[in-house]
């Protein structure tokens, strides 16, 4: 395990008093996304920073569900690259009061189910024999439902008559890291298909059997749009190898938000936002309720990805949870086949306001000088009861924007 980014760095004051003569430009960041090592567009994660130097971003945030896994090889490119890291990770937790209230949370269909994320985790990560206990818990209950959605998989295709068989280890040796996810299903469904029919014609004659006689609507060279095609008809509800998840493949949200502290995490909550007909979820419609119900739990921290919300409406939101001390970034997630830019936009494909952009950055600088701080045996954005530190945000912002150009420049 590589060590520490922070271990080599100056004390407070002298990292502080670098940064006087430094450019005070916002850097480019992109705060979340995943790697292979959950599901993710790139293949490798040195094709992340590739894209990000062509791009200009200069800070990155791995974000991957469950799995801290892949903070080795972040850490070592992140120094190749002199591309500042963020180390995070991402959670599906079930709040079951929420879930037999029908109240939809940043889970669009399924009540109850939040995701949630921890920002600027300790590294290296160290936990406690319990924590680990219950990160390998969900990660197994997660790769047993897979590996259940394959053996039927193959049930309704030797059912169809095809010779097309999947193995759970096979596949998970070929498209994954860590954890094998229906994404990884359909991504494995769809390459089968088009090496065993060499024709989109026949392609899609095979899926439209797949389908129940449903014709595939995207074509058979949209890879991004075919696998949700997949997904939809083949493994969520009402599909023939659909399998539906356990409780035990959840942790409460009071577990996740422990074992981020634990790990020296900042709790943050996913925004969904608006969809694309201008909706939003039970949970969020309600700045006011929203905010309420985070400072209940302690959390001072949301992250969005802005491509899939209407910038006006991003705007007035990120401002109102600004205005208020809140932590806030923005992220692309790359957690689809479609290889986008890592560069962040927003739902209309262009760049950010300068305004989201200062916001976005400001609070990567927070997430950094609580790493930084951390790393050097101090107190860092949490005080030790698990309070924000609110009333220090201009501080940390200063110390963040130092710590990220000592290591970029």
């Amino acid at each position: 395990m590589s060590e520490s980014i922070f271990k080599q760095y100056p004390e407070e004051r002298k990292l502080l008093a670098e940064t006087v003569d430094v450019d005070q430009n916002i850097l480019q960041v992109n705060g979340h996304f995943h790697t292979p090592y959950s599901f993710s567009a790139f293949s490798e994660i040195i094709q992340v920073f590739e894209m990000a130097e062509k791009e200009g971003v200069k800070v990155l945030g791995i974000n991957d569900f469950y799995t801290t896994d892949g903070y080795d090889e972040f850490n070592q490119r992140a120094k190749q690259f002199n591309i500042f890291p963020l180390f995070n990770i991402e959670f599906m937790a079930l709040q079951k009061d929420l879930q037999s209230q029908g109240v939809r949370v940043n889970d669009p269909n399924n009540p109850g189910r939040t995701y949630f994320s921890g920002k600027g985790l300790k590294f290296p990560v160290r936990l406690n024999a319990e924590m680990v206990e219950r990160l390998l818990r969900v990660q197994n209950e997660s790769n047993r439902q897979t590996s259940e959605m394959i053996d039927k998989l193959n049930d309704w295709l030797k059912e169809l008559g095809e010779d097309l068989v999947f193995s759970f280890d096979t596949m998970k040796e070929k498209y994954a890291k860590n954890l094998l996810r229906e994404r990884h299903i359909a991504k494995a469904l769809r390459e089968a298909a088009a090496k065993k029919y060499t024709s989109e014609d026949d392609q899609k004659a095979f899926f439209e059997k797949v389908f129940e006689g449903k014709t595939p609507k995207s074509s058979m060279s949209d890879f991004a749009g075919l696998e949700n095609e997949i997904r939809g008809n083949l493994l969520k509800l009402g599909g023939k190898a659909f399998v539906p998840e356990d409780d035990k493949a959840f942790l409460s949200l009071e577990q996740v938000i422990e074992l981020i502290i634990q790990a020296g995490g900042i709790p943050c909550y996913p925004v969904l936002l608006d969809n694309q007909k201008g909706e939003f979820t039970d949970f969020e419609g309600d700045y006011d309720k929203l905010y309420k119900s985070l400072v209940d739990k302690k959390v001072y921290s949301l992250e969005l990805i802005p491509g899939r919300n209407k910038p006006e409406i991003l705007e007035e939101f990120v401002n109102f949870f600004n205005e208020k001390g809140f932590v806030i970034t923005f992220g692309t997630e790359h957690n689809t086949p479609a290889l986008d830019p890592i560069t962040v936009y927003g739902g209309d494909s262009n760049p950010l306001s300068d305004n989201l952009k200062k916001i976005g950055y400001e609070g990567a600088c927070i997430i950094a000088a609580h790493q930084y701080l951390l790393a050097k045996g101090k107190e860092g954005f949490l005080d030790a009861y698990g309070n924000a530190r609110l009333g220090q945000r201009d501080e940390f912002i200063a110390i963040g924007h130092a710590a990220i150009n000592h290591f970029v420049h």
